[in-house]
């Protein structure tokens, strides 16, 4: 696994855990919002791994 792909997934999950903890601390729309964050950073890195290399 390359660092690039490390990058993203670990952008995800913690986007993940911010979503949740908004969530259960009352913030239920901004948890919301945030989930929808995890789908689209992982998306963002098929993306990128799709691009051809130089």
């Amino acid at each position: 696994m390359r660092n690039r792909d490390i990058v993203i997934l670990l952008s995800a999950f913690l986007s993940f855990l911010l979503s949740v903890y908004l969530w259960f601390s009352g913030e239920k729309e901004m948890g919301q919002y945030v989930s929808i964050w995890v789908p689209t950073i992982i998306v963002f890195g098929i993306f990128f791994n799709t691009l051809p290399r130089k």
